[in-house]
């Protein structure tokens, strides 16, 4: 399991209000996110979704409250609706095989 931060999209591109960075680095990661799904093994699963939200286009430099997305790649292809965070770690949990799942619930 790897779980990795984008800080920069937060810290560079969304509290600086840099609209033109923060497209750049949503390019590159589209580019990367599908190479690396490429790589992906049958089993395999993975999740993108963020914290929270921080609009570049917003005034002000703290986080903005717009829904994040989640995204994922392995399951097949379903809707699953409104989660919160706490269902990404319980989803993780009931993929990996772990019974405590915490306070969320899987989408898995």
């Amino acid at each position: 399991m790897t779980f990795a931060n984008f800080v920069e999209f937060d810290s560079l591109y969304g509290h600086r209000r840099d609209v033109a960075g923060y497209a750049r680095a949503l390019e590159w990661f589209d580019t990367a996110a599908g190479q690396f799904m490429a790589r992906l093994r049958p089993g395999d699963l993975a999740i993108f979704t963020a914290d929270h939200g921080n609009d570049p286009t917003w005034s002000g430099t703290d986080h903005t409250r717009e829904r994040v997305p989640v995204l994922g790649w392995g399951l097949g292809p379903r809707a699953i609706g409104q989660v919160g965070y706490a269902d990404v770690g319980a989803s993780v949990a009931a993929h990996l095989g772990l019974h405590e799942r915490g306070a969320g619930h899987s989408f898995v």
